[in-house]
C-alpha cells in the first residue's frame, strides 16, 4: 500500500507582524475622506493608549495624512474609493492606503524628484518618519498598496 506524500513545507513570506489592534475602512477619493482617515486615525491610536499628544499618534497620524494625500491626489479614479488599515502589534504600528491606480507608482528615492518640482516630497517626509515603507500590489488588484511602520517599544506612548 502507498501512502501519500508528506508535503514538503514552503517558507512563508516575511510580513507585518501579527496585530494585537486593527482598523480598516474604505473612505471617498476626496480631500474630505483624507480628512476623516487622518483624524479616525488619531481617535484609533488614542483609544489603543496612544494618547493624541503623544509623539507615535502624532508620526502616525502625519505618515497616514500624507499616504491618504497622495492616494486621493496621485491614485483618484473616478468612481473608486482608497481603502486605509491600521495595525497595531507588539511594538510596530502599521499603516497601509491603497487606491485604484496601477499607472502612477510613488517615487522611491530623493533623486526621482527633480529640484525645481512643485511637488513629490511628501514621501520623503514619510521616509524620514517612518521606520519602514513601501509600495506594493493591491489585493485585490488593480491597484497599489503604499505601506509605512513606526517602531513603538514597549512602554512608549
Amino acid at each position: 500500500m502507498h501512502s501519500a506524500p508528506t508535503p514538503t513545507p514552503t517558507a512563508v513570506p516575511a510580513g507585518p507582524p501579527a496585530a494585537a489592534h486593527e482598523f480598516e475602512m474604505r473612505f471617498t477619493s476626496s480631500p474630505g475622506g483624507a480628512r476623516l482617515a487622518r483624524r479616525l486615525v488619531s481617535h484609533r491610536l488614542d483609544a489603543w493608549g496612544h494618547l493624541y499628544d503623544s509623539a507615535v499618534n502624532e508620526t502616525v497620524t502625519l505618515i497616514t495624512a500624507e499616504l491618504c494625500a497622495n492616494a486621493v491626489t496621485h491614485g483618484r479614479v473616478p468612481g473608486r474609493d482608497f481603502h486605509l488599515r491600521l495595525s497595531l502589534a507588539p511594538e510596530v504600528i502599521r499603516v497601509e492606503v491603497s487606491d485604484a491606480r496601477t499607472e502612477r507608482q510613488p517615487l522611491l528615492t530623493r533623486d526621482d524628484s527633480p529640484a525645481d518640482a512643485e511637488s513629490g516630497r511628501g514621501l520623503l517626509l514619510v521616509e524620514a518618519l517612518a521606520s519602514r515603507w513601501d509600495v506594493g500590489t493591491r489585493h485585490p488588484a488593480p491597484g497599489k498598496t503604499v505601506w509605512a511602520e513606526v517602531d513603538c517599544p514597549p512602554g512608549v506612548v
